[in-house]
C-alpha cells in the first residue's frame, strides 16, 4: 500500500497550504493521525499541530466522516466500512520564515515536512506519493521546484507533479522550496548536486557559489571516504532563503535548508571573499557535514525519533559541537580559508566561550540534555547560565584532534575516529542502535591508540575548560591574551546592547559593572555624566574614561527613569589571540601543516 499525499499553494496571500492524504484499508477502529511537535536538528517543541487551520475528512463516496481531537496533534476518524478509503483534508497556516517549519506568500512557498504532513498511526514504513500541486494564480504560473525528493515517472525533476518517498520519514526529511528562485548544479565528485536561492536581489554570482561549494562539499567526502570518494546521497539539494536579516540552517539527509543575509553572498565582480561570504559556506558546510554527524551516524536516543515529545540526549556537543569544528576546518581543507584566517575563526570562539561565566555552571552534557528548554528558548540571562555545546563542543572537538595528533606524532587525528563512526553506522544497516554517550572513547582509542576518558569527562562531564593554551604551542601556533577593548560598553560596562542603535541592554554579564550597579536588560541607556548615550554614543562617551572610573548613568526601565552609579571595570574581558610562530621547532611547524596545511 502507499500513502498518498497531495499538497497545494492554496492562497499564498493568506498564507494557507492546502493538504490531503489518503489512506487505503483505514484503521478499523479508526484511524488516528498525529502530527509532529518537533523538527529534528532543532531541539524545541514547537507544536505544528497550532498551524492547522481547519480539518475534514470523507470517504472515496465522498460521505463526511466523524473526526475527533484526541490530543494537541492527533486526531482519530470513525470507522469506515471494509474496502473504504480515507481522505483527510487540511489547511495549514505557513507564515514562519525561517528553516524550521513552512512558509507562503505571494513570492515563494516552502515547507517541511513535519509542519505539513499528518502521520495515519501504524502506516510509518509505508512508502508515499506526494503530489506537489501548482499554484493557481495566473501571475504565479512560472513558478519552480527544488527539493530532494524523486519525481515519479511523468514528472520532471524541478516541476510541479508526482513525488515519492520510501517512507514516512524520508517524507519528511527532504523540504520543498517553490517559486522563483535561482538555480545552480554542479557536480561533487560524481554526484549531482545544486543550490536554489530565493530573493538573492540582483547580481548574484551563481558560479562562484558552486565552484566554492564544490570545493566544500569534496572536502568533506574526502574525509570520510578517502577510498570510494562517494557521498551517502544520489543527490544532493542547498536550498537558501537570502533576507534583510537572518542567518541558520537545518540538516536533512540529502539537502539542507538556510537562511542568510543578502549580503552574505557572493556578488558577479567580487574580488575576494568577504568575511560575510565566508561566514555563510561556514553555514553550508555545516549543514553538508551533518549528512554523516547526526543524519546517519546519531545518538541512541535518535534511533529512532521520537517526534512527538523530547528526545533527551547528553551528546549534543558530539553531533553540533564536532559539527562546528569540522565546518571552518572544512573550509580551510578546501583553500576557502587561509590558516590566518583559520586561527582567527578559532580565536574568536575560544574569546566568546572564556568570556560566558554559563560555562562554569553548565556541563557540555547537561545543555545538551536540556537543550530543549534552555539552549533554544536562550533570554536575557544565557551567558550567565548555559554553555553552548556548538560552541564549546567545537573546543573539545579541536582539542581532541590536537591532543590526538600530538600523542601520535601526527600519525591519526580525530577523523580517524569520525570516519570509524562511519563505518560502524555502515555495517550495522538497519541493526544500527545510535551512539551512546559511554561509546565515545572507545571509539576513539580504537580508532586512534589514544585514552580519552579524562579529557572527556572534564571537558563534556565537568566543566573544564579545554586545554587549548597548552596544546596549541606544540603545533607552532602562538597564544596571546589581551584586554578587550574594542567595545567599551562591554569591556568597562559588563553589558552587551541591542543592535539598532537605541541603546537598550540586550544582556548584563555576571560580576559587571553594570550588574553592581543595578542596570537590567530591556533598560535604555540614556545619558553618562550628563551627556545624551543612546545607539553609538554609547562607546564614544566611554572611551573618554580610564578603567575604575566613577559614571553617573541615567536609563529609562519601561515608562521610569532611573540613576545608577557605576564603577568602570578596572580589567576588561579576555580576547584571545592565535598566530603562527616563526619560531616554532621544525617539528612543531611540521604538525602545523599536517594540521592546517602550509601557513
Amino acid at each position: 500500500m502507499t500513502l498518498h499525499y497531495a499538497i497545494r499553494p492554496a492562497n499564498p496571500g493568506a498564507h494557507i497550504f492546502q493538504v490531503t492524504v489518503s489512506v487505503d484499508q483505514p484503521d478499523p477502529q479508526g484511524q488516528r493521525f498525529l502530527l509532529p511537535a518537533w523538527i529534528p536538528g532543532s531541539y524545541m517543541i514547537r507544536d505544528f499541530a497550532r498551524n492547522i487551520v481547519r480539518l475534514k475528512a470523507l470517504d472515496d463516496t465522498g460521505r463526511a466522516v466523524r473526526v475527533v481531537k484526541e490530543e494537541k496533534h492527533g486526531w482519530r476518524c470513525a470507522a469506515l466500512q471494509p474496502g473504504r478509503t480515507l481522505n483527510l483534508a487540511y489547511e495549514v497556516y505557513a507564515y514562519d520564515l525561517s528553516v524550521r517549519a513552512a512558509h507562503l506568500d505571494t513570492t515563494h512557498g516552502f515547507f517541511n515536512g513535519p509542519s505539513v504532513f499528518l502521520l495515519p498511526l501504524g502506516r510509518e514504513r509505508e512508502p508515499c506519493r506526494v503530489d506537489i500541486i501548482a499554484p493557481a494564480e495566473r501571475r504565479l504560473r512560472d513558478w519552480r521546484l527544488a527539493t530532494a525528493l524523486e519525481p515519479m515517472a511523468g514528472t520532471a525533476r524541478g516541476h510541479f507533479g508526482a513525488y515519492r518517498a520510501r517512507n514516512y520519514d524520508e517524507l519528511i526529511d527532504c523540504p520543498v522550496e517553490m517559486g522563483r528562485f535561482a538555480l545552480h548544479r554542479f557536480d561533487v565528485l560524481g554526484v549531482e548536486h545544486q543550490i536554489a536561492v530565493t530573493g538573492a536581489g540582483p547580481r548574484l554570482d551563481l558560479a562562484r557559489l558552486g565552484v566554492d561549494l564544490t570545493k566544500v562539499c569534496e572536502a568533506h567526502v574526502r574525509m570520510f571516504e578517502p577510498r570510494t570518494r562517494k557521498p551517502p546521497f544520489a543527490r544532493y539539494c542547498f536550498l537558501t532563503m537570502a533576507v534583510d536579516e537572518g542567518y541558520g540552517g537545518l540538516e536533512h539527509r540529502s539537502s539542507t535548508a538556510l537562511l542568510c543575509r543578502r549580503d552574505d553572498l557572493p556578488y558577479r565582480g567580487m574580488k575576494s571573499a568577504t568575511q560575510a561570504y565566508r561566514r555563510f559556506l561556514g553555514l553550508a558546510s555545516h549543514e553538508y557535514f551533518h549528512a554523516w554527524n547526526v543524519k546517519r551516524i546519531k545518538p541512541t536516543a535518535f534511533v529512532p525519533y521520537d517526534l512527538q515529545r523530547e528526545n533527551y540526549t547528553p551528546l549534543l556537543w558530539l553531533f553540533e559541537g564536532f559539527t562546528a569544528y569540522y565546518d571552518d576546518l572544512g573550509l580551510r581543507r578546501a583553500g576557502l580559508l587561509t590558516p590566518d584566517q583559520y586561527l582567527a575563526e578559532l580565536a574568536a570562539t575560544i574569546t566568546t566561550v572564556s568570556q560566558h561565566s554559563g560555562r562554569r555552571k553548565q556541563s557540555l552534557a547537561e545543555s545538551s540534555f536540556d537543550a530543549w528548554i534552555k539552549y533554544y528558548k536562550a533570554d536575557e540571562n544565557a551567558p550567565n547560565a548555559i554553555v553552548s555545546y556548538y560552541q564549546k563542543g567545537a573546543l573539545v572537538a579541536a582539542a581532541l584532534d590536537l591532543l590526538i595528533r600530538s600523542q601520535t606524532a601526527g600519525r591519526r587525528s580525530l577523523d580517524d575516529a569520525m570516519r570509524l563512526l562511519w563505518r560502524q553506522y555502515k555495517s550495522a544497516g538497519d541493526a544500527y542502535a545510535g551512539i551512546a554517550e559511554e561509546d565515545v572513547a572507545p571509539v576513539i582509542l580504537q580508532a586512534t591508540g589514544v585514552d580519552a576518558v579524562r579529557p572527556l569527562r572534564a571537558w563534556t562531564r565537568e566543566m573544564r575548560d579545554p586545554d587549548l593554551a597548552e596544546l596549541l604551542p606544540a603545533f607552532g601556533v602562538q597564544v596571546e591574551r589581551a584586554a578587550a577593548l574594542d567595545s567599551p560598553h562591554f569591556a568597562l560596562l559588563g553589558c552587551r546592547l541591542a543592535a539598532g542603535g537605541e541603546g537598550r541592554i540586550s544582556q548584563v554579564l555576571d560580576d559587571s559593572p553594570a550588574q553592581a550597579a543595578g542596570l537590567s536588560a530591556g533598560d535604555h541607556l540614556v545619558a553618562l555624566d550628563g551627556l545624551r548615550a543612546t545607539g553609538n554614543r554609547v562607546d564614544a562617551l566611554l572611551a573618554r574614561y580610564e578603567p575604575g572610573d566613577l559614571v553617573q548613568v541615567q536609563a529609562f526601565r519601561r515608562d521610569e527613569l532611573l540613576r545608577f552609579s557605576v564603577r568602570l571595570a578596572s580589567r576588561a574581558p579576555v580576547k584571545w589571540k592565535l598566530s603562527w610562530n616563526p619560531k616554532a621547532s621544525a617539528q612543531a611547524q611540521r604538525l602545523g601543516r599536517a594540521w592546517l596545511g602550509p601557513a
